[in-house]
């Protein structure tokens, strides 16, 4: 069985673009829409016919290009149920524990509200990808304009559960500003301390940090380490609940 072929390119000011192809039954699917001309110029690049959409959440630099891109394609868009009504030209409503098929691969849909009230990720077990829009981030998380932190907590509890070694595709390059806030929060984290460092060579070269792994995040990601030591002293909040030492932790992003 061929593998699933997945490229990634800029869109917008800094959102990701991924397209993803299954080489043998020629289906592609943009994973989200932020921006119709880079994604056909990147859909030209491939020799790519779009057929599918699969839409995290309905924001507009995930949503938008939606129409244009159906009417010009007659592509099939997928999208979760939860937000159905705002994701524009839905034809597949999806929610947690569905399974999605894509050409000879299967995508398993969690719900990960916080970010929006119905945000979706679609997790490629067989392929060991993730496509998690804008829920986690390398070394950061969406900003909660929907949800609460106990539903973005246990969104993020979702992905944490996936392998180690699982590939997660982002929406945003944000790395590098997020590596600066996580270090105020947990500077006695030598894996942290060194990833920064790695994260600003990339960036001065113009390499993109995206995708990351799941491993990577949880040992340097400061909203999925609630559970550190060292970050519950820094944000004054040693033995309490981990919903409370996350929510702070977002709080101070919030600020920074």
């Amino acid at each position: 069985m061929p593998k699933l072929e997945i490229h990634q390119f800029p869109c917008l000011s800094d959102n990701y673009g991924f397209l993803i192809h299954d080489p043998e039954q020629q289906v592609t699917a943009t994973i989200d829409t932020p921006e119709v001309a880079a994604i056909e110029a990147a859909l030209s690049e491939k020799g790519w016919a779009l057929t599918h959409i699969l839409n995290t959440h309905h924001h507009f630099d995930h949503a938008g290009g939606n129409l244009e891109l159906k009417e010009k394609t007659g592509c099939h868009i997928v999208g979760p149920r939860a937000e159905s009504a705002r994701i524009p030209g839905i034809d597949t409503q999806v929610g947690d524990g569905d399974q999605v098929s894509f050409g000879q691969f299967t995508a398993k849909v969690f719900d990960v509200p916080g970010h929006t009230s119905g945000h979706i990720a679609y997790w490629f077990e067989s392929e060991g990808v993730a496509f998690v829009g804008d829920t986690l981030f390398a070394l950061g998380c969406g900003r909660l304009f929907e949800g609460t932190a106990q539903q973005m907590w246990t969104s993020l509890q979702k992905l944490m559960a996936l392998p180690d070694d699982t590939t997660v595709y982002c929406a945003h390059e944000y790395t590098q500003a997020n590596a600066k806030f996580a270090l105020t929060v947990e500077p006695g984290n030598d894996a942290l301390v060194a990833r920064s460092e790695e994260i600003d060579r990339l960036r001065a070269q113009g390499t993109p940090t995206v995708p990351t792994t799941m491993g990577l995040e949880k040992a340097t990601n400061p909203f999925l380490r609630p559970m550190s030591q060292n970050l519950q002293e820094t944000v004054g909040l040693v033995g309490r609940d981990l919903v409370d030492v996350f929510a702070e932790t977002r709080r101070r992003k919030d600020n920074f």
